[in-house]
This record gives C-alpha cells, structure tokens and sequence, in this order.
C-alpha cells in the first residue's frame, strides 16, 4: 500500500510525465494571439537607477544600500510598462531565464505605485509555492518597502497561525471614553501589512478562518513560479482570490454579511477609489482594477492553464523568440561514469572545486538522503555537506540552507525543492548527480548558478546509455555546448577503499533508520487500536 507521500511522489510525476507524453497534441494547440508579439527585453539595455524616469528618491537610496547601482533589461522592461503614463492597463506576462532579476522586476513598480497612497491595507498580494522561496521574495521586499513607509507581511506556515495574526491583523487601541461593540469584533480589525507574501495553503487557512483579513483592497496579484502553481490545485487558492476580487466589486455585504458596510476611517480613501471612476479605455469597470502580474522561466502557453488567471489585454515580455533559455554565461558540461562507481565520480569532481558552492540535485528525496549520507561517510573531505529535500523540517531545512548561505557548508545535496527561484549568492557550481528527466527541470537547475549576470557551470553525470537522450534534450533548448569533461582516473582509484568502507557504513544506517520507522510505525497503530477500543467501549 503507498503512502501519502509516496502517492503525492507519483502524482508529481505524473504531472512532469504529462508535458511530454502530450507532445504531439499540444504542437497542434494554437498559441493565444497576444503570445505570438512579445516584448523582447534582450533588445533592452541596462539602466542606471539615476536614469531610471519617475524613480522614488527614497527607493533608489533604497536600492543602493543593497549594492544595485543599474536595472537589468527584464527589471527595465517590466519598469516601461508599469510607472508613467498607461502604467498597468496591461496584466503582465514575464519569461525569462533564472537569475535574470524578476522578482526586483515586479518588487520594485508595486512598491512604487502603492507608495503613492497614504493607507494603511492589504494592497498587493504575492503567492508563491515554497516557503523557502517565499521567505526570499519577502526579504527583497522588507529591502524596499520601508523606505516609503510599507509594510510587508508573510504568511507560509513556518511559524503558528495565531504568531502570523498578530503580525498581519491589527486592533486599533481603546480609546478613552468609547465601548466598542463585542458583537461585532471586525468593525475594529485592520490590516497591520500593504504587501503580503505568501504560500497557497496558508493563504487559504487566513481567507477561511483568520478575522479581519480581506482581500477586499487587493490592487495587485503576483503569481511567481506560474506553471507549478497552475499546474498542482493548491486547494483552489486561486478561483478564490479571484472571486473574492470578482465579488469586492460589487455587494460587498453580501461576501462579507459579518462585516458592517461602514469601514474604519484608515480605508475610507481607499474605499471610494475603488468603487468611483473609470479605468481608461475600458469603460464600466471599476478603478483601480486587479493588477496581475505572472512569471516563470518556464512559463506555459497551454490555453486552458493561462485562462484560469483571467488575464486583462495580457501583454508578454520574454528574453528572444526561444521559450527556453538557460543562463549566457552558463557552461555546460557533461561527465561519463560508470553506474556502480558514479559517487567516486561525484567526490573527484567535488574535490576539484576546492571548496567553491556546490548544490548537487538528485531525483528524489530518498536518494538525497541517501546520497548525503553515503558522501559524510566518507570521511577527510575538506568540504562539508548537508541534505535539503522534502523528508526534513521546514526548521532543519532553513537552517542548512542558512549555512549554506553563510558558507559554513560548501555542498548542498537537494531534490528538486531546490531548482525553482531559490537564490543563494556564489553558487559556482550546480551537478546534475541524476539526470533530469525534462528539458524545464534541466533549467531550473541550471538556474541555481550564473544568476544576475555572474558565471557559473552545470555538470551533468550520465552513464552511456544516456547521454543520447541527453543530448535530444538540450536541443528542445537549442543548447548544444555540452562538452565532456573528464575527472583523473587516478583520482578514482584512490577513493575506492573508502568508498567500500563508506558502503558498509550506509548499509547499516539504512537498516537502522529502517528499524527506527518500523518501531515508530508500530507504536502509531497500537495507539490507534487502543484509541478505537476504549470508543467502542464507550
């Protein structure tokens, strides 16, 4: 019988199986009209922030503090089609490679526009599908915001729902003299955020149960990593968020019966910039209408997914004509093994770095694991390595990712939690350990290094009989600079009497981790059994 999570495995594969297995279906599948005249910001140059038209003074001190002295051509395209006149009449669709900036390409005009309001609500809204990512999105905010008197908020389940309550919902202090209602509590709640970035689960858990959080006021929508969250339900977050915005146009009382129609004075301005005037151009809709704004470096042009945004006159910016793109001043390489010694290959490879960041990727997370242990065992290397993948805590997990960060820890072993928008300075080298079985995974791994214009190499590790099917696969990228590279076979023969040893070792560990599960499982179903024999006796 599978488990949750050994189900959960399988539905992700199948999901990544899908793409390729519809291949020929969806080459007949029109591409929408509004993708077939993108905007390439390749053909955009850089940008100092001293000339950088309508930029806030206080964000451009801002984003010197952060050593960002010039805009990159995707921060720039996506800055000409917000700020100024006919800003945001468009929804916008971003493509582009990993490490190219887009996260500062829409931080950065949101926190504009919303700088421009003196109110105090939640304005703009960012999902996101990890934590760890999330709380990186977050971070280039809290760079920004405060400058112009923002506030960014987060919501991703790391710590408890009440802590994050208190930290996005606020109660106004009595006031000497007046008694507040306790039978309507809400008239008296406000938003202690104007931006708030969050995960979809824990989004959904504040619209359902958390008192006084409201959508009502959303003027902009981000949807990053846009294909893996269209692709996995995430429990309906987003017909929600847009019904709810759908809803906030129109009977307010009727989506909200617990709420009085009047509001605290704080959004009184807000109130009545939403529902008076006119978008121009589009006669009868209310203004300012819900901004959205998605991304990805693999983003989909499948119809059916891109329909559930409800984009508005949707406008794309993508770097050249090509839908997949890997970094330019990415190097691939390609490494050759044989099957039985491929963690020789790996360990000769990593020595060769001397101690530069490396994140090795594998295919699972029980191979991650198994892997990380395997290479601790062995024992004098003069790099240290953790594990990163989906069997730890969220608290273990961004603790090794801290010190990966810091550079306490020289290799991080990841599954693919790692390869989407994760951002961690110095990153040289990023391994393929397990070949990936799809041209956008291949992508999003790559991605982990050569970001924001430095350098970086990904090796891949291939027995023979793959590097066929490899080589088919960076063409659907039109990448076709993978040279081979080689590790001294010296270096190899050296390492086999370790590697035994280390064999040995990670036999044991399995079986006693194996043991370990076993008693725990046992232990579970005894209490279960016990639990349903007293209710039967009751």
């Amino acid at each position: 019988m599978q488990t949750g999570r050994e189900r959960e495995r399988e539905r992700e594969r199948e999901r990544e199986r899908a793409p390729e297995q519809n291949q020929k279906q969806k080459k007949s599948v029109p591409v929408l009209p509004w993708m077939r005249s993108p905007i390439d910001v390749i053909l955009i140059d850089e940008c100092p922030l001293n000339l950088l038209p309508f930029l806030d003074p206080r964000l451009e001190v801002a984003l010197q503090k952060m050593g960002i002295t010039s805009l990159f051509p995707v921060q720039v395209g996506v800055w000409q089609e917000t700020i100024g006149p006919g800003s945001f009449e468009r929804d916008l669709c971003i493509n582009s490679p990993t490490g190219s900036g887009k996260t500062l390409a829409y931080a950065l005009p949101i926190v504009q526009m919303l700088s421009t309001r003196a109110v105090r609500c939640l304005r703009a809204l960012v999902v996101l599908p990890t934590r760890d990512l999330a709380l990186q999105v977050k971070e280039v905010f809290s760079a920004i915001a405060p400058a112009v008197g923002l506030s960014v908020g987060l919501a991703v389940g790391q710590s408890s729902i009440a802590d994050e309550i208190s930290e996005l919902i606020k109660r106004p202090k009595l006031e000497a003299g007046i008694c507040y209602d306790p039978e309507a509590p809400l008239l008296h709640l406000q938003s202690s955020v104007d931006i708030l970035v969050a995960t979809p689960g824990r989004l959904m858990d504040h619209i359902n149960s958390t008192k006084g959080f409201t959508l009502e006021h959303l003027s902009y929508l981000v949807v990053d990593e846009t294909d893996r969250l269209l692709r996995e339900a995430y429990q309906s977050w987003l017909p929600t968020v847009l019904q709810l915005m759908r809803s906030s146009d129109g009977d307010l009382r009727s989506l909200f019966p617990h709420t009085s129609t009047f509001l605290p004075s704080t959004f009184g301005s807000l109130k009545t910039i939403r529902r008076s005037g006119v978008e121009r151009g589009f006669k009868g809709k209310a203004y300012p209408r819900l901004v959205k704004m998605v991304l990805s470096a693999t983003l989909t042009q499948d119809p059916s997914k891109l329909a559930q945004l409800d984009l508005h006159h949707p406008l794309l910016l993508t770097t050249g004509q090509r839908r997949y793109r890997l970094p330019e001043r990415l190097e691939s390489f390609q490494l050759i093994c044989e099957s039985k010694l491929k963690p020789l290959y790996l360990v000769a490879l990593l020595q060769t770095f001397q101690g530069e960041k490396c994140i090795v990727f594998t295919s699972s997370v029980e191979s991650t694991h198994r892997l990380c242990t395997l290479l601790n065992f062995f024992g004098n290397l003069q790099f240290k390595i953790k594990e990163y993948s989906g069997l730890q805590r969220q608290s273990i997990r961004s603790k090794a990712l801290k010190a990966f960060r810091a550079g306490d820890i020289q290799v991080l072993v990841s599954s693919d939690a790692m390869t989407r928008g994760m951002d961690v300075e110095g990153v040289i080298n990023v391994i393929n350990y397990d070949i990936p079985a799809y041209i956008k995974t291949y992508i999003h791994r790559a991605g982990r290094t050569a970001r924001a214009g430095q350098a970086g190499r990904c090796f891949t590790l291939l027995r023979k009989d793959e590097v066929k099917r490899f080589k088919k696969m960076l063409q659907k990228a039109d990448h076709n600079s993978c040279l081979v590279y080689s590790v001294p076979s010296d270096s190899i023969e050296l390492l086999r009497s370790v590697y035994t040893s280390a064999l040995e070792k990670l036999k044991e560990s399995v079986e006693s981790e194996s043991y370990k599960k076993h008693k725990i499982k046992l232990k579970s179903s005894r209490m279960v059994k016990r639990k349903e024999l007293n209710n039967s006796k009751v």
